[in-house]
């Protein structure tokens, strides 16, 4: 029970920040690009919550697909950083979608988790190179931000991974701790946490790239000293 209320729990990290993080891009007029993506990682927690509060397969399908669909997302505004403004990429577009769709057909049918996490990591080492290349070629002052994200989130991958492939050592191993030493060893729950923190600076890193490229003069601030943010400035005059 307490395994079960863990990696619920633990998806609060990727339901309100981002919700948050979508109604200031809407405030500041930016792109919906970038609100798409904040609110799909809220759906991608909220499914992820409904899982795991439940248990059952079709929720499980509401976790693991929009996955795919929040990847996607991220990958497009990655590749749509230095374009013009509200520039439609159709093509890209098309291609992501497509993928999407043929991720959600073949999962459908095979029901094989290993498909999905090889799809997963197909779009997450996609973003990873597109990431490295701005922070190394592009804007290289936004190595703190690009590879913290990447990091943290890597680091949840890989405890996905583990969790995944140990979970029954684990779950005996667990059984030996203390209950507040157990809970630690949660490594699912520790996934929920760093990917969604790890995905939410990586819109932000997202975010602050295309926002600088548009001149908007991005600054990352500290709400209550601890939760980043995006704030902008006035546009510089051409």
């Amino acid at each position: 029970m307490i395994l079960i209320k863990g990696n619920t729990v633990s998806n609060l990290i990727m339901i309100l920040p981002p919700i948050f993080g979508a109604m200031q891009s809407v405030r500041s007029g930016l792109e919906k690009r970038y609100i798409a993506s904040y609110l799909a990682l809220t759906v991608v927690g909220m499914g992820s919550w409904c899982f795991h509060m439940t248990l059952k397969y079709e929720m499980q399908l509401l976790d693991e697909l929009p996955m795919i669909y929040s990847c996607c997302i991220f990958v497009y505004c990655m590749f749509e950083c230095f374009k013009t403004k509200n520039s439609v990429n159709y093509h890209l577009l098309f291609t992501l979608v497509l993928f999407s769709l043929i991720v959600t057909i073949v999962y459908l049918k095979v029901k094989e988790p290993i498909f999905h996490q090889v799809m997963y990591g197909m779009l997450v080492f996609t973003l990873v190179v597109r990431s490295i290349y701005i922070v190394t070629w592009v804007y290289p002052w936004l190595r703190g931000l690009g590879y913290t994200s990447l990091g943290v989130f890597l680091l949840g991958f890989l405890l996905w991974n583990i969790d995944n492939i140990f979970c029954d050592s684990l779950r005996n191993f667990r059984k030996k701790l203390p209950p507040v030493i157990g809970v630690t060893t949660q490594f699912h729950a520790w996934w929920h946490i760093l990917t969604g923190l790890g995905s939410y600076l990586h819109i932000l890193f997202s975010l602050y790239t295309r926002t600088l490229y548009l001149r908007y003069r991005p600054k990352v601030k500290f709400l209550f000293g601890i939760w980043p943010v995006i704030l902008f400035e006035p546009l510089r005059k051409q």
